[in-house]
């Protein structure tokens, strides 16, 4: 059955973040003025990344369940990890953990258990910082994704099928990605295809849409362009979805519309998420 393979320190998985630096990523969330799109992106990714580095941890340390890489793309394309594009971008989780690039001391509201809240001093370790300038190379950095996901699967050809989240606030401005992208959709090993998920940001203040079925819900060609570009969900992510409350039908593809700095959080939470056992 695909998407159903164990994950190990032998077959890794892999998550790939390609994430939009164009300059409208300097802008704020759509009903959020205190919060720019590249701060929440940035602070969403490295909180997924803390989380990976905690399902990893056991007695004996951080165990490489997962390799992990960032393609950033706005006035260039990137590797966001560190390294270097195409032969160098991702990370075995273990590695990451060792090295952020630093640790933050972040304030956050808890419940006070008396009907309040009371601040609280956390440890924030941040290995993605915002990066907001240039043009939109979705296609480019759709293209790198090929590259290096195309590699990972020739050194781990049965491994849990690689994941893809890409995050932008914006149309392409470098070509159209959805034949590179359909392609990607069709790279796999013994145990199925790619996975490609996208989240648009929102430019105005809606409620996000999240994982539908059907594209004539659409208005607008560039929406259309990024549902046409999504993987269909596999049912094991149809359940997370459903667990977590959205009204998910089959045939509903890894897309969400409208995204609020929550609606990017949950986004990778549930694009990332493997019922599948480590070991």
């Amino acid at each position: 059955m695909p998407y159903s393979a164990e994950i190990s320190r032998t077959n890794p998985a892999c998550v790939l973040i390609l994430i939009d630096q164009s300059k409208s990523m300097d802008e704020p969330f759509a009903g959020q003025p205190d919060k720019l799109k590249s701060e929440g992106v940035a602070d969403a990714v490295n909180r997924l990344i803390q989380n990976m580095v905690l399902k990893c941890a056991k007695i004996d340390g951080v165990r490489d369940y997962f390799h992990v890489g960032l393609i950033g793309y706005g006035g260039e394309l990137r590797a966001g990890l560190g390294g270097s594009l195409p032969d160098d971008v991702l990370v075995p989780i273990s590695k990451l953990a060792d090295k952020p690039l630093r640790v933050e001391n972040r304030v956050r509201l808890v419940e006070d258990g008396e009907g309040g809240t009371i601040e609280q001093n956390v440890k924030f370790p941040v290995w993605y910082d915002p990066t907001a300038r240039g043009r939109t190379l979705m296609n480019g950095a759709f293209e790198a994704a090929e590259l290096v996901i195309s590699s990972f699967i020739l050194s781990y050809p049965e491994s849990y099928p690689p994941m893809v989240l890409n995050i932008t606030d914006g149309k392409p401005s470098d070509a159209n990605p959805l034949p590179v992208a359909n392609r990607l959709k069709k790279v796999g090993g013994s145990d199925g295809p790619v996975l490609v998920f996208n989240l648009l940001l929102s430019a105005e203040p809606k409620p996000p849409i999240y994982f539908i079925d059907d594209e004539s819900l659409l208005l607008d060609t560039y929406s259309k362009l990024l549902f046409r570009m999504s993987s269909i969900l596999p049912p094991k992510l149809v359940q997370a979805a459903k667990a977590d409350g959205f009204p998910v039908n089959a045939g509903a593809r890894g897309v969400v519309f409208n995204a609020d700095l929550v609606a990017v959080v949950r986004f990778l939470d549930i694009g990332t998420r493997i019922t599948t056992g480590l070991r």
